[in-house]
């Protein structure tokens, strides 16, 4: 069973500097009947000014993930590290007993667009920690690339949850497919582009939750980049 969460149904916050869209509740966007997925808490599609951005403010107990389109995003924390995150990067913050941080645009002249994920650690309480790698474009054309994982295999970046998380660059036409093992559910999410999954078309900005499929195909309508959580259900 596929459920398609369209772009457009997604709460919509505007501030000026920050023009933000949210595929499950946040902040003052509230919906009883999108709260998250499996263990998918936050999807965040941001698209911040030049020389704006979030100052420090604190999280607990949440495995958060960046995964920037275009531009360039600063990261700070209150354990030393200090980061610009770009496309091609996957961040990852573990806040665990707490954390404080601020993200910024790196620029003074070019928006930064990028997805801000929130995933259920699978235990709390942990030691806040923080975690950053690069996957060249190449890597992921063409190919699902494993970009998280819980165990950080395969160079991947490690993340306190039962998930495996790809990303793939596809070319019009160009398709991939994945095999969802029994007791495990996904979420595709479109970040540019246009892509056929199984029966089902999407569009950039659309999510769609997957339970009760063995195979998922994904055929690029015209160039796309997507993000694929492999979750237990």
């Amino acid at each position: 069973m596929i459920t398609i969460r369209p772009a457009q149904a997604r709460g919509a916050v505007n501030v000026g500097w920050l023009d933000s869209q949210h595929t499950f509740s946040f902040g003052e966007y509230y919906d009883p009947s999108h709260m998250g997925f499996a263990t998918l808490r936050v999807i965040n599609e941001d698209k911040v000014i030049p020389g704006k951005g979030f100052p420090t403010h604190g999280h607990r107990d949440m495995e958060i993930i960046t995964y920037v389109l275009a531009g360039a995003l600063e990261h700070k924390d209150s354990i030393g590290t200090g980061s610009i995150i770009r496309p091609g990067d996957v961040q990852r913050m573990s806040a665990g007993t707490g954390i404080r941080h601020s993200e910024f645009n790196a620029s003074n002249t070019e928006a930064v667009h990028l997805l801000q994920i929130w995933m259920l650690p699978e235990q709390t309480g942990i030691e806040p920690s923080y975690e950053q790698k690069t996957f060249a474009e190449a890597e992921r054309r063409g190919n699902l690339r494993l970009v998280g994982s819980c165990d950080g295999r395969d160079g991947s970046i490690t993340i306190h949850q039962n998930v495996n998380l790809y990303a793939a660059v596809l070319e019009e036409g160009e398709t991939v497919s994945h095999v969802l093992a029994e007791g495990r559910v996904a979420w595709l999410q479109v970040a540019r582009g246009e892509v056929q999954l199984n029966d089902q078309a999407l569009t950039a900005g659309d999510g769609a939750a997957i339970a009760h499929e063995s195979v998922l195909h994904l055929q690029a309508i015209a160039p796309t980049e997507v993000l694929l959580f492999d979750m237990a259900g």
